[in-house]
């Protein structure tokens, strides 16, 4: 890998009239995000040009927005997708459930920071301001990035735990929300696998269907990630892509965001998840669902 070769390539494709996308996708899909990062700072310096301003003024639309995306560290794509998601009218609360759900302790942590030097406010601060009730209160929770990540499973607790989820929803009339949100956003994964499968010996159903049955909106959407990521995280992306394009229309900002974010976390994993649930491979889906560049460097971030 030479930093200056890849810069100078990328430099080539964009100089002079028209653009090479066929030499962008290229460069670009071949290397990994802290290569890409290389890249960027040896365009600077040897060619005394901003990369992405380069990029940005050459391409345009989704495709744009994926080569963006590609050239943004893990972390930082993260907040933007945040910001996106919370700035302007309207809320992308798909997008605060993925992120917050499905993210390690640390990853949360590196976004706070981030979020804290960039805008000179919490993350929490502007969830507060851009959501309300329960669901507020579970993105809160999640945003804290205090989630138990050791491997223990005490018995008791897991039974007891159970227990109560069942008490606070299927047993009384309404729900108590704060026992869902106080279980599901703490303990950790290994424990809650052991607590879900508690749960259905006691209340003869999933936690999941007892979740959709017992709450509604963004709050169910957001509880029901929680689980499908401590399951399977794989699945859970797996599910995000199908659903942002099966149907009609296409949820770009979904299919962009997990491409770019999981291509080099867990790909391969979701791909595989992907043909298990759907019977088709995600490779097929992306090129029925998309065209042009777009198409293009998407199906190379999928790969196979």
């Amino acid at each position: 890998f030479s930093a200056e070769q890849e810069a100078q390539g990328l430099r080539k494709a964009m100089k002079g009239f028209g653009t090479d996308e066929d030499a962008i996708i290229e460069i670009l899909t071949k290397l990994n995000v802290s290569q890409r990062q290389q890249v960027l700072i040896t365009y600077k310096s040897s060619i005394g040009r901003d990369l992405i301003d380069d990029l940005k003024s050459e391409l345009s639309g989704n495709f744009e927005r994926v080569i963006v995306g590609m050239m943004t560290p893990t972390t930082m794509y993260d907040v933007h997708e945040l910001r996106r998601a919370m700035k302007g009218a309207g809320t992308d609360e798909g997008c605060l459930i993925e992120i917050l759900a499905s993210r390690t302790n640390e990853e949360i942590r590196r976004i706070n920071e981030n979020i804290k030097l960039q805008y000179g406010h919490t993350l929490e601060e502007d969830i507060v301001s851009d959501t309300s009730s329960m669901f507020r209160r579970v993105l809160v929770s999640l945003a804290t990035g205090n989630r138990d990540e050791g491997t223990y499973v005490d018995d008791a607790l897991a039974q007891q735990d159970a227990q109560c989820l069942y008490e606070a929803g299927e047993k009384k009339w309404g729900t108590d929300e704060v026992q869902f949100m106080a279980i599901l956003c703490t303990r950790n994964r290994y424990h809650l696998l052991r607590v879900f499968d508690a749960y259905r010996g006691i209340a003869n159903k999933d936690i999941t269907d007892s979740i959709k049955s017992e709450m509604s909106g963004d709050l169910e959407d957001a509880l029901l990630a929680v689980v499908k990521c401590m399951r399977n995280k794989p699945a859970y992306f797996a599910e995000r892509l199908y659903k942002s394009m099966k149907g009609l229309g296409t949820d770009d900002n979904t299919l962009i965001r997990v491409m770019v974010s999981r291509s080099e976390i867990d790909m391969l994993d979701i791909r595989r998840e992907f043909l298990t649930m759907y019977g088709k491979s995600l490779y097929s889906f992306i090129k029925g669902d998309c065209s042009g560049d777009y198409r293009k460097v998407l199906l190379r971030l999928c790969g196979g």
